[in-house]
């Protein structure tokens, strides 16, 4: 069984569409561990603040089945792909890690890049796997945290309702 890494982010209707997307994890893949959801600002493009955490699960799926079950969730949950790259959404899932793979599995590049360049997926993801290591760096995602230039990016700890 895999341990798998995904972040997930919302802009538009962010507190519903987060918990839809957690609900659908946890029908589809049992007990998931959850870090704290974190505000922050869009990247990339002029919108709405995201809402964005890292879930952790178990699965015995492949990388390209693990995809295709997080893409329908974000289609049942009013994802648009028509737009750009950079826009407002409902729902974004991505899989970030995959035990320790390295490279392009399955159309999925492994590590997710942005572990390394984005607050909001490297804060969450050291909340809940501090202490593993990073494949390709071979840092453990506190040490990352604690050395990540801070001023990069804002993002502030949110509660849901």
């Amino acid at each position: 069984m895999a341990r798998v890494y995904l972040s997930l982010g919302s802009n538009i209707d962010r507190e519903r569409y987060i918990r839809a997307g957690l609900n659908a994890l946890e029908a589809k893949f049992g007990g998931l561990i959850v870090s704290p959801v974190y505000e922050s600002e869009a990247v990339g493009f002029d919108g709405d603040n995201f809402y964005n955490l890292v879930v952790g699960i178990e699965t015995y799926l492949s990388v390209g089945e693990l995809q295709r079950v997080i893409k329908a969730i974000e289609d049942d949950n009013g994802r648009v792909r028509s737009g750009p790259k950079f826009s407002p959404r409902t729902l974004d899932i991505d899989i970030l890690t995959y035990d320790d793979r390295v490279g392009e599995v399955d159309g999925v590049a492994l590590p997710r890049d942005e572990i390394l360049t984005n607050a909001f997926v490297l804060l969450p993801l050291a909340d809940v796997a501090g202490a593993e290591l990073h494949p390709q760096v071979q840092r453990s995602y506190a040490e990352l945290w604690a050395d990540y230039d801070k001023q990069q990016q804002a993002l502030w700890p949110v509660q849901l309702a």
